[in-house]
């Protein structure tokens, strides 16, 4: 038997794709996560690896979509040959068995090429960040409160307003205005 498994890394990411591509193949069920491939517990991979039999297929749509690094990609794959499970990856278009020495050379391979694809844009998505941040851009949720606010509310606080009522003026929870009041007694302090 086929089992497909599929992952997209946050739920505003589509899996029709993956799983059309699973179906196609003649992978009768597929198991599917919405969720970043570095969190450890991931239950629709979990549920795949407790469904899948001895002489069963694992497919997935990429290699990338299994494992976290290449090293926990390995161990997968790995487990499931100790088992008499068989491993598929569609994109890559390779079949990883114990009975195949081409297979796991070229698995081996891809699963490199895969983590040093991952590293690349970790890397770029790093030094964006770092030339946003030198153009002043820090990213991140923008502030609530402009510094009309603040004076407002340094004002608001001083004459003893209870912080609820502060609140409930900007709608906003008593934690944020605990936040800016913090921020204002750190200014005021420098």
């Amino acid at each position: 038997m086929k089992v497909g498994y599929a992952r997209v890394s946050t739920g505003l990411q589509n899996l029709d794709l993956q799983e059309d591509s699973l179906k196609n193949t003649g992978c009768e069920k597929v198991f599917v996560d919405k969720i970043s491939g570095v969190k450890k517990r991931r239950e629709g991979l979990q549920a795949a690896l407790e469904f899948v039999r001895p002489g069963d297929t694992l497919v997935v749509w990429r290699l990338d979509r299994l494992g976290r690094n290449i090293q926990e990609l390995i161990q997968i794959v790995n487990d499931l040959n100790e088992k008499g499970i068989s491993f598929f990856s569609l994109q890559e278009n390779i079949t990883m068995d114990k009975k195949n020495s081409t297979g796991q050379l070229m698995f081996h391979l891809f699963a490199a090429f895969a983590e040093f694809e991952r590293n690349l844009i970790l890397e770029r998505s790093a030094a964006g960040r770092e030339a946003a941040r030198a153009r002043g851009r820090l990213g991140g949720r923008p502030e609530k409160f402009t510094q009309k606010d603040l004076d407002m509310l340094q004002m608001l606080v001083s004459n003893g307003t209870p912080i609820k009522d502060i609140a409930a003026m900007w709608n906003v929870s008593r934690t944020t205005i605990y936040r800016y009041i913090d921020k204002l007694s750190n200014l005021n302090k420098g």
